[in-house]
C-alpha cells in the first residue's frame, strides 16, 4: 500500500496549527512555523539531498491552504512565501 491519505485537514489560525486526520485514523498536528521552517521548496532547501529546518524569521501563519492536485497542499504563509508544495507523503512523515 502506499500513505494513508487524508479525510480531513482542518487549520486553527489562534493555535497556528494545522491538523490532519487520515484514513488509518492517526491525526497529525503541525505548528505552522514548523511547516514553514521545513519548506520543501528548492528556495529554501537548494537543490541536493539533504533537507534541513530553517528558522523562520518571524512568527507565521497561512493566508492560503489549497489543495494542489490529489497529491499535496500548497500553502501561503504570512511572510508571503508560497512555492513549497507539501505532498501528503512529506505531511505525513514530518509528523512523525
Amino acid at each position: 500500500p502506499g500513505v494513508p491519505q487524508p479525510v480531513d485537514v482542518a487549520l486553527s489560525r489562534r493555535k497556528g496549527l494545522l491538523t490532519i486526520e487520515w484514513e488509518d485514523g492517526e491525526v497529525s498536528e503541525l505548528p505552522l512555523g514548523y511547516l514553514r521552517g521545513w519548506c520543501p521548496c528548492a528556495g529554501c532547501q537548494g537543490h541536493g539531498t539533504v533537507v534541513e529546518f530553517h528558522e523562520p524569521a518571524e512568527e507565521v501563519g497561512l493566508d492560503l491552504m489549497a489543495e494542489a492536485g490529489s497529491y499535496a497542499l500548497h500553502l501561503r504563509f504570512t511572510d508571503g512565501h508560497d512555492t513549497g508544495i507539501y505532498t501528503w507523503v512529506r505531511l505525513r512523515a514530518m509528523a512523525s
